[in-house]
């Protein structure tokens, strides 16, 4: 499988969300770029120069979570936390736990961790940077 990268952009707080991915899953930062990094930096106003332009943070070998803030007058509107939900399928019920417990602090619960009719644990929430996750452990099957 290829390495799948999902990407969040923000209004203007990409730096403390990244920050807070980064005490969750751990890890480093493999590209954090700003705009003041960027060819034409000098017609940018002056407070999205420290704005970042580009962050990527690994989850594991075959996944990254990148981001960036957007700049008013490039792309389409912004509309934060709506558009985009992130599943993490985890490996046990306490990776479950412990997930949707760091990443749903402050946020808003959408569904408590639970058992489902589809054979899982499953929750989901906005956290507190508006945010969509889902959270999902698949219980094994019967052989």
């Amino acid at each position: 499988m290829a390495k799948v990268g999902i990407y969040l952009t923000f209004k203007d707080n990409a730096e403390a969300a990244f920050i807070f991915y980064l005490s969750v899953f751990g890890g480093k930062f493999t590209n954090l770029q700003r705009f003041k990094d960027m060819p034409g930096n000098e017609k940018m106003p002056t407070p999205i120069l420290e704005k970042l332009l580009h962050v990527s943070l690994p989850l594991n070998e075959n996944v990254d979570l990148d981001g960036s803030d957007s700049m008013e007058g490039m792309g389409a509107p912004l509309n934060s936390g709506n558009n985009v939900s992130i599943l993490l399928e985890v490996k046990s019920k306490a990776e479950a736990d412990n997930y949707y417990n760091k990443l749903s602090e402050n946020g808003i619960v959408g569904m408590p961790l639970q058992d489902t009719f589809w054979g899982a644990y499953y929750g989901q929430f906005t956290d507190k940077f508006g945010i969509q996750w889902m959270i999902n452990f698949t219980y094994p099957q019967p052989k």
